[in-house]
């Protein structure tokens, strides 16, 4: 048992002494066993300073709940499952209840509510939200095939939520498929990607990351400032961010499928016209960007490359960027290793 750390003091009625007095509400880790397996979860518990030490700790029903609700999510997170939470997310984006997201994926009335809150899906239920989770057409084909178990006009009120949210998401969704279809030969982390499977998610919030710090971003600048995310991103940590791979082009680094990045709908991006009638596209921080996806060291990075480049031109870090070796030791059209972003000058 680890030790406690106060979280806040409640006053209260104190089941233990009796006596109506301040309590410590307090977390800490535990570990409980979970089908034959050990898990590492966060408990919280109040204690009465009143008390033997023995007999100082008490739940209450809810936290007792959501105590074992933490416990059930470390060992979905532990194996690769969504947590309770991500599935309630997943129902409240299409406006469902819990009886309509079961009934359209063909399951037991009950599956849902016990999914949400104490019951741990297996691999294939797992599987079958994950399907709809960004994808509204694949929700419209279990309408398709599970319709009967709907009222007609119950039926027609699902489908309208169906798209309304394809509406919402269907052109990101196929968006992404254009840039994911360029990516088939990327699937496995290796040297050209930087040991980091593409991460459309991180792609679009570090996008929008540096948009907001950096004013007339277009599209050549940005093109470089990724790579240099990338970069020290692997080599700080050994993987990349994003899982782009870049190619040796005369005007720097270039990600492969780049026009397919520049038309994810999550993007801020607008095309305009430079004084020789030429397009350049500018880019703008997205309204409403999750930066969940970004993790403190990520963000970290982030900050280091836009702190250099915040002021460069789009020809300053082209010239720039022409002097790393992983530039010089590359041909154009080639692919350029991460293994060499081990040399990039330090700033």
């Amino acid at each position: 048992m680890e030790k406690s750390t106060l979280i806040r003091k409640v006053h209260m009625e104190c089941p233990i002494c009796d006596k109506i007095h301040e309590v410590e509400e307090r977390k800490r880790f535990s570990t409980i066993t979970i089908k034959g397996e050990k898990v590492d979860y966060e408990e919280r518990f109040f204690f009465c300073a009143n008390a033997d030490e023995d007999e100082s700790e008490f739940e209450t029903g809810s936290m007792t709940n959501q105590n074992l609700l933490n416990a059930r999510n470390a060992y979905r997170v532990k194996h690769g499952l969504l947590t309770s939470d991500e599935i309630v997310s997943i129902r409240e984006s299409y406006g469902l209840s819990q009886v309509d997201l079961a009934r359209l994926l063909g399951w037991g009335e009950a599956t849902i509510s016990r999914y949400e809150s104490k019951a741990i899906q297996d691999e294939a239920y797992d599987t079958m939200l994950r399907l709809i989770k960004d994808n509204p057409l694949r929700a419209l084909d279990f309408l398709k095939k599970n319709s009967d178990k709907f009222s007609g006009l119950k039926s027609l009120a699902v489908r309208e939520r169906i798209s309304e949210k394809l509406d919402l998401y269907g052109k990101e969704y196929l968006s992404r498929q254009d840039l994911e279809s360029e990516y088939v030969c990327f699937e496995k982390p290796s040297d050209s990607n930087g040991f980091a499977t593409l991460n459309i998610d991180k792609i679009e919030a570090a996008v929008s990351y540096i948009a907001k710090y950096v004013s007339n971003l277009f599209k050549v600048k940005l093109m470089k400032m990724l790579w240099y995310v990338d970069a020290i991103s692997y080599k700080t940590s050994g993987f990349a961010m994003t899982g782009l791979v870049y190619r040796h082009n005369d005007l720097g680094a270039l990600p492969i499928g780049h026009y397919s990045l520049m038309n994810l709908k999550n993007l801020n991006v607008h095309e305009e016209e430079s004084f020789n009638c030429d397009s350049m596209f500018r880019v703008l921080p997205t309204k409403g960007m999750d930066y969940t996806v970004l993790s403190a060291e990520d963000k970290q990075v982030l900050d280091t490359v836009i702190k250099k480049f915040k002021n460069y031109s789009a020809k300053e870090i082209v010239t720039y960027m022409h002097q790393e070796r992983a530039y010089r030791e590359t041909k154009s059209g080639e692919i350029i290793p991460f293994s060499l972003a081990k040399d990039i000058r330090s700033f």
